[in-house]
């Protein structure tokens, strides 16, 4: 480069963080030798600049310590409770085995493809979900504010669900557990069994009148559950302190967090697999019922888990991605961290499966005893006659396979009196055939299988420590899904911003904690993320693949990555993945205007659950929830297109400053590049690193060069300005 145009980049910029192409792109428009001036500037010198620049980007922007670290910080956040309390559940709900093979298909088809997508955009443009999707195409700016709206709300319950386990977990230092037996109730005369316990079990009890306190409806609020209170906001003080220094301080907690689970995983299949009855749960579970591939709804409901188990529209995986470096080779990324998060998942179907099925071989051997006994009672009193009983058999000590044979002896003989005997025919596959998640699976099936492991202590505390684990894992890449485009956008500090976000989050969430809160945890979980996210993952693929152009972007993977993506994530990011999403889309619209909108209410004097229809207030809140997590992406359309902002203050991610000079890119949002070359259209954003060469042509010159991709842009370079931050809004 000749030297004379070393001086000027000087005196134009000290520190700018641009390109080299933006820097030498920048007119005084006080100066008329530099606007006639022509620099030429070949293709080695620019990339030594390009390194120069980037690394002085890359040195002010948080990096991770280790590849290890980033890795583990994208499995923390997509491996979560869904993957224990979910999969499990869908897994043996829609054809045990033969549910692997749809999921592992639209694993392929929407859920690596769109992992690669948001990982590619946030290592490339280096910002958060806001500043990635404004850079995109302003007028789509408010997609990456739909993705904050969401994980605000996701935040809100989800910590809800890890104050839980923190109770859980705090009441698992005792022996026997508080939830092994029924509570007894003393009053003058007599003492029995607390009539709610004994109508229901010890540990369903245990959850909805000790740990949750629960009213019997959502419009009884009955006042704040101060122990879930205390453990939400423990819960709240934790992702506060591991977030308040962003990936500084987050990353290195990653690597218990992340680990962690995998070893109680581990522990547990290992221990349940010494149990009786746990082989009987894993064949039970992975039997394949392959009439069932067939229904439309088994696709629908693998779809919706592949797009919720990766983590996809939240905005943390943009987040996280935006601290690597250029030349990171995120599709490795986007498929290790894809298989890891399957196996994970059937590793936890694994355990839980050994699990239940131990706790259906004790449930079924009391079955079992208490029938032999009503059939003694029945031989003595002469309803059954002793002598269709085979002789071998002692029903004293009866076998799983004599009761059978007895059971089914007598069905036959007492063919029209048999339904009065009221006897059970005690087979394991019932009780494995009552399909639990959530809540349901962890904090009353779970909990009582443990209360008849050895040492049911350890194993509990184990279990609600792994779940704490999991749940903050996810935590922290939906908190970094709001802080990250929030720092990079406005500027503000992060440790005031996350502060103020943990608080802000507590006090609303507030409304979890009160003895209705559980059915506002039903409501935020079934409206504030599911549509909404299904259409900002649809933008996005649209913006990539439409709006900025599916050609220009793997053009942009090649010089980033080194090598060109295989040809087929070019034809499901513009043909296959965008109608997988618009049927997804349609299919849960469809669904949840078949489903009455209501939840299942706990009815203390019947000791059990009752679907109650939500109120009209209720129903204002849902459709509220759902209005206002989507609102930013049309509110943002128009304000730019209307141009109800005035551009001359500054846009949507089109300013960037840095000590006291403000670098303003006038953004094309329309037009082809035949139509920017002929003057059409002023300019369009010029990205960073993204051509090869840069001309500066005469000012008389009557048409103008453009970089091999085809896109090219002026600046204007505004100095003594005061700071401003990227967005208007």
């Amino acid at each position: 480069m000749p030297k004379n145009s070393k001086v000027v980049k000087r005196e134009l910029d000290d520190e700018v963080i641009e390109s080299v192409k933006d820097l030498l792109s920048n007119e005084d428009s006080a100066d008329d030798a530099f606007k006639k001036s022509e620099l030429i500037v070949d293709v080695q010198e620019e990339k030594d600049i390009d390194a120069e620049e980037e690394s002085e980007v890359e040195d002010e922007r948080p990096a991770w310590n280790s590849k290890l670290q980033y890795i583990l910080a994208q499995v923390g956040f997509s491996v979560g409770l869904g993957n224990v309390w979910r999969f499990p559940y869908l897994c043996q709900k829609n054809g045990g085995g033969a549910y692997l093979l749809p999921y592992l298909i639209l694993l392929l088809v929407i859920g690596i493809p769109l992992f690669f997508l948001e990982l590619s955009v946030g290592q490339r443009i280096r910002r958060g979900s806001i500043g990635v999707w404004n850079y995109i195409s302003p007028k789509l700016g408010g997609i990456g504010f739909a993705s904050c709206v969401v994980c605000f709300f996701v935040a809100l319950y989800y910590n809800v669900i890890i104050g839980w386990s923190l109770f859980y977990f705090s009441q698992s230092f005792q022996q026997p557990l508080p939830w092994d037996q029924c509570p007894l109730v003393k009053n003058a005369s007599l003492t029995f069994v607390e009539p709610e316990c004994e109508k229901s079990s010890a540990t369903t009890y245990y959850w909805y009148r000790e740990a949750l306190n629960i009213s019997s409806s959502i419009s009884e609020s009955g006042g704040l559950n101060w122990k879930m209170t205390t453990c939400l906001l423990a819960a709240w003080v934790v992702v506060c302190l591991a977030m308040i220094r962003g990936i500084q301080s987050s990353g290195k907690i990653m690597y218990f967090s992340s680990l962690f689970p995998y070893v109680v995983l581990i522990c547990f299949l290992i221990r349940a697999l010494l149990l009786n009855g746990s082989v009987d749960g894993i064949r039970h579970m992975f039997t394949p019922k392959l009439e069932m591939m067939l229904e439309p709804k088994v696709w629908r409901e693998a779809a919706t888990q592949v797009f919720f188990a990766l983590g996809l529209g939240f905005g943390g995986v943009i987040a996280f991605s935006s601290y690597n470096k250029r030349d990171n080779n995120c599709h490795f990324d986007a498929v290790l961290v894809s298989f890891i998060n399957f196996f994970t998942s059937v590793l936890a179907t694994l355990v839980v499966f050994a699990v239940l099925g131990f706790k259906a071989n004790v449930i079924n051997e009391k079955c079992i005893a208490e029938n032999s006994k009503m059939i003694v009672k029945f031989l003595k009193m002469g309803n059954i006659s002793k002598d269709i009983i085979p002789h071998h058999i002692n029903l004293s000590s009866v076998t799983a396979e004599d009761y059978h044979l007895v059971y089914d002896i007598i069905q036959k003989v007492k063919e029209e009196e048999f339904p009065a005997l009221h006897l059970n025919s005690c087979q394991i596959e019932d009780e494995l055939n009552k399909a639990v998640q959530g809540t349901g699976l962890a904090f009353i099936a779970f909990t009582e299988a443990m209360t008849h492991f050895p040492a049911s202590p350890f194993w509990s505390v184990m279990f609600f420590l792994m779940l704490v684990n999991l749940g903050l894992g996810s935590m922290f890449g939906t908190i970094e899904g709001i802080i990250t485009p929030v720092v990079d956008t406005f500027k503000v500090r992060k440790e005031i911003l996350t502060v103020i976000c943990c608080l802000l989050a507590f006090c609303i969430g507030l409304i979890f904690v009160q003895r209705s809160g559980n059915y506002f945890v039903t409501m935020f979980d079934d409206y504030s993320a599911t549509l909404p996210l299904l259409i900002v993952v649809i933008l996005e693929n649209i913006a990539v693949s439409f709006v900025y152009g599916i050609d220009k972007f793997v053009e942009d993977l090649k010089d980033m990555l080194g090598f060109a993506p295989n040809r087929y994530y070019y034809y499901m990011w513009k043909y296959i993945s965008p109608l997988m999403l618009l049927s997804l889309l349609i299919a849960s619209i469809v669904n949840m205007g078949l489903s009455p909108p209501g939840y299942n209410a706990w009815i203390e004097d019947k000791a059990s659950e009752e679907f109650l229809s939500y109120p009209t207030w209720g129903l204002v809140v849902c459709i509220l929830l759902m209005v206002l997590a989507i609102l930013p992406v049309p509110a943002v359309f128009v304000i730019r297109h209307c141009n109800l902002i005035d551009n001359s203050s500054g846009n949507l991610a089109s300013v960037t400053y840095k000590r006291g000079r403000v670098l303003k890119e006038p953004v094309n949002l329309e037009g082809d590049d035949a139509s920017l070359i002929h003057g059409k259209i002023p300019s369009e954003m010029s990205s960073p690193n993204f051509g090869k060469n840069i001309y500066r042509k005469q000012s008389g010159s009557p048409t103008l060069d453009t970089a091999p991709n085809g896109r090219y842009g002026i600046g204007y370079l505004m100095a003594d300005m005061p700071d401003m931050p990227e967005s208007d809004l």
